[in-house]
């Protein structure tokens, strides 16, 4: 169903899982239609109640019956998708459009502060922002999205309040199972449908661990404020056990030597943030712990920051080395488990990071940064395309048999498995592999789904996954909605330079046309633009 530019649509934002976004336009009439006895629920009271999507202890969607068209939009916060998705959300017009966010986190959080949260430089509340904000416009439900038919524009959704992850559990997790709280780990929420007009698909990753053993159980990593406090509460453990008076100085220099794997920008940062914390603020606390403490980078790659020209990477190498760093290159992490190097037993609270190159070393805490993986819901749930959409979708050539005779899947990028999607973000099928080789070159695109984020792959090529292309491609999107003007020209990025703090209020900045600058005038510019 075509936008109008007098309608007035009711914005929706539902999520898929803990780390993305997803977005549906619902028309209400022929929800309110199906479901005639159901009466709506709204936290924003009796002004905004009539035309607010509910959530009813019954599972169903609780519509009012007045014209309108819902946007559904799934969120998710750990990592920059929910960034697209968040700004998605705040863009479009509240004329045309009413929000409820369905997410497992009711949260935003500006992921690039989260390195100086979770070494104490700002507090956690400077980070997040509530999805439920006053004058925000939208509605909350914890939940994500499960499984969605194209063809009957539905959307299976599970609750998400007991468990806001679908990864498998950590070390802390681990423990709480052990110790009889597997419910509050593990129970699956129940499900309920909601039916969408348009569709937005903006799930994001979760960190790549490469399936390397421990990992995922062991690591530390940095994708939400919930990672950032378990990396300052580990930082104070690794402190406190070291200064006390029956830790050897073997498992001293275990328990404070810290390993961040990953040569990235958020390694980089977090790595120098670190230096910056054990050394100005926590040689006044533990003066004698100081020499005990290392930091090592490790990074598979030949180079680290290979974003920026080699000339700002080399000034981030040298300054690291002068202050005593440690770049480890080309080194290859073969496992990760708790215990001290050449025993099994998990003593003094350290870990053992086995390497390729070097073989076991003990560590104190192991920061783990090193790219994306496909979210699940990308992986799975959207792997069967139940029925070829006939009434959203176009194919690319004209075909003399019915396409609905085909099996159809998303069509995916080869090299990441991400969704395949036109200079519009709108998603794209493929026939199933199977079929005659003579259908191999056609393809439809969907009118009514869109991608964007780190889950979206160009036609013409990958777009970095940082929080600025997510940015543009949301505001892009947002406008373009708001207009009704989804067959004017396409997205274009535009690059507007990439900074990264490396230390001793020190930091890199190559601009969109290539320029350089480094040192202190571009960390005070980082500072200040974001504060």
């Amino acid at each position: 169903m075509p936008l109008s530019e007098k309608s007035l649509y009711q914005l929706s934002v539902i999520a898929s899982k803990p780390s993305g976004f997803l977005s549906i336009f619902s028309n209400i009439n022929q929800l309110s239609n199906a479901l005639p006895s159901l009466k709506h629920t709204s936290s924003f009271g009796p002004e905004l109640a009539p035309a607010i999507c509910g959530y009813l202890p019954h599972h169903k969607v609780a519509l009012s019956p007045v014209g309108r068209n819902r946007l559904v939009n799934t969120c998710k916060s750990e990592n920059v998708e929910f960034w697209s998705g968040f700004v998605l959300s705040r863009e479009l017009s509240k004329k045309k459009f009413q929000t409820v966010v369905v997410s497992p986190r009711s949260y935003f959080a500006f992921t690039p502060l989260l390195a100086s949260t979770a070494v104490g430089t700002l507090e956690f509340r400077t980070t997040l922002e509530s999805v439920r904000a006053r004058r925000s416009g939208v509605e909350f439900i914890q939940g994500w999205a499960d499984d969605v038919n194209f063809n009957e524009k539905r959307l299976r959704i599970e609750e998400a309040v007991l468990r806001p992850s679908q990864l498998p559990p950590t070390r802390e997790e681990t423990a709480l199972i052990q110790d009889g709280a597997k419910s509050q780990i593990s129970k699956k929420g129940q499900m309920f449908d909601l039916k969408y007009d348009k569709l937005v698909v903006a799930v994001g990753c979760y960190s790549q661990t490469f399936g390397t053993p421990g990992v995922r159980e062991n690591a530390f990593f940095l994708k939400d404020i919930t990672d950032a406090r378990r990396i300052r509460k580990r930082i104070l453990e690794c402190f406190e056990t070291a200064s006390l008076p029956t830790t050897s100085d073997y498992l001293r220099d275990q328990l404070l030597n810290f390993a961040v794997v990953g040569g990235g920008p958020t390694g980089i940062e977090f790595a120098a943030e670190l230096f910056d914390l054990c050394h100005e603020d926590l040689r006044k606390i533990y003066p004698s712990l100081i020499p005990h403490i290392t930091i090592s980078i490790y990074d598979v790659a030949p180079k680290i920051l290979p974003m920026f020209d080699h000339k700002l990477a080399d000034y981030a190498l040298n300054l690291f080395k002068r202050d005593g760093i440690n770049i480890k290159t080309e080194h290859q992490i073969e496992s990760l488990r708790p215990g001290l190097p050449g025993s099994l037993n998990n003593d003094g609270g350290a870990f053992t990071l086995t390497t390729k190159q070097e073989g076991e070393v003990g560590v104190g805490m192991c920061v783990w940064s090193t790219g994306l993986m496909m979210n699940p819901f990308i992986q799975k749930a959207l792997d069967d395309v139940h029925k070829y959409p006939a009434s959203s979708a176009t194919l690319s050539a004209p075909v003399i048999s019915d396409p609905t005779d085909k099996k159809w899947a998303l069509k995916r990028s080869p090299k990441s498995g991400g969704l395949v999607v036109d200079d519009h973000f709108r998603v794209k099928l493929v026939p199933r592999n199977g079929t005659p080789a003579s259908a191999d070159t056609l393809e439809a695109t969907m009118h009514d789904v869109f991608a964007l984020g780190d889950v979206s792959v160009f036609e013409k090529g990958q777009l970095p996954a940082t929080a600025q292309v997510a940015n543009q491609e949301a505001k892009w999107l947002g406008k373009k909605l708001n207009k009704n003007d989804m067959d004017s020209e396409g997205f274009t990025f535009k690059n507007m330079g990439v900074l990264t703090y490396v230390g001793n209020m020190k930091a890199i900045m190559q601009g969109g046309k290539g320029q350089e600058i480094k040192g202190y005038g571009p960390y005070l510019f980082d500072r200040n633009s974001l504060t």
